[in-house]
């Protein structure tokens, strides 16, 4: 006959064969535990199938973990957490760990013992082993923008990046340019590939070809985006349009061509990718793809407090709008412009 109860900790104790209270201090994040014993016993919780109920004495707060708060990438999706908490009645903690990809190997074991209402996490992604462990404690945890393929029962919440290459070349194509570069992110996160797949898609449905040294995998920081532009500002038949990965990078691209006397847009157009507040500040004022950080970082939320009540619900991945916004960075290109 099918079990129809819930195992219970002192059941996965007997099977551990360890006592309750080891099983209690794992779970709530104790260091007087041997590495080996905690491998055990963590092991007899996934293979059990164990996930604690939510718990009164759960602290009422949203986990932020994040790699850099210095970005207003970052201070966007933390106004975003910040608003969606507040109308639930929770309060807001922050983690700064790790890197792009994941978060640093000490973070989990502090959020174990915070106990969080659950969390929200910029990264690509964490090791399946970490989210076994807070599946088993009942702590849910959502990814915004991941940067790489998370797999299909990690919920995250991202943008269309694809349909924002696609739009930001297209405008590129509509206003005349054919040598369009492209400095996307860097080739191992998928964000930079899909804003590339969106250009490369535009291209060739123009029917426009590609020269190889036109696309150029950056780093997400200007000084990147300066160095790339740099170099194709040299080639011998230059881009007269450059599609960067972020506004960042397009920034360094107005700094390039500005040291090499190229004016913008004139002999230059130049998109951008996130519509941060630096857009507005820079002369000329940078055409961007807009993405909604903050209303991602809101629907994070949101689908955090939806796990809590719902462990397994119908939508774990959240995919929102990019819109192209015009500025003054973009025009056609010279030689149609005396044409």
């Amino acid at each position: 006959m099918a079990r129809t109860q819930r195992v219970t900790l002192s059941e996965i104790a007997a099977q551990a064969g360890v006592s309750l209270s080891t099983i209690s201090k794992v779970l709530n994040g104790g260091s007087d535990v041997s590495s080996s014993t905690r491998a055990l016993v963590e092991e007899h919780l996934h293979t059990s199938g164990y996930r604690r109920r939510k718990s009164r004495q759960r602290r009422e707060y949203i986990e932020v973990v994040l790699y850099e708060l210095e970005s207003e990438w970052a201070l966007r999706i933390l106004e975003g957490v910040r608003e969606s908490a507040a109308e639930a009645g929770l309060a807001v903690s922050l983690s700064v760990s790790g890197d792009r990809r994941a978060p640093g190997s000490e973070w989990l074991e502090s959020v174990v013992r915070r106990a969080p209402t659950g969390i929200v996490l910029l990264f690509a992604g964490i090791p399946e082993e970490e989210q076994r462990r807070l599946r088993a404690r009942g702590i849910p945890y959502v990814i915004i923008d991941p940067a790489g393929d998370p797999a299909q029962d990690v919920p995250s919440v991202g943008s269309a990046n694809w349909s924002g290459g696609l739009a930001a070349t297209r405008h590129l194509l509509d206003l005349g340019h054919r040598r369009i570069a492209a400095i996307t992110g860097p080739e191992s996160v998928m964000c930079s590939l899909a804003r590339l797949d969106g250009y490369r898609a535009a291209m060739s449905s123009a029917r426009t070809p590609v020269a190889p040294e036109w696309v150029r995998f950056g780093d997400f920081r200007r000084e990147g985006g300066e160095q790339h532009a740099a170099e194709l500002l040299r080639l011998p038949d230059p881009p007269t349009a450059i599609f960067a990965g972020n506004d960042a990078q397009a920034l360094g691209v107005l700094h390039a061509a500005a040291a090499l006397e190229v004016s913008v847009p004139e002999q230059l157009s130049v998109v951008g990718f996130d519509d941060l507040a630096i857009t507005e500040l820079a002369r000329p004022r940078l055409t961007t793809v807009h993405q909604p950080l903050r209303e991602m970082a809101e629907e994070a939320t949101r689908l955090v407090l939806r796990l809590l009540d719902d462990p397994q619900p119908d939508v774990t991945r959240i995919e929102l709008a990019t819109r192209l916004v015009i500025r003054d960075s973009t025009a056609g290109p010279l030689a149609v412009a005396l044409a």
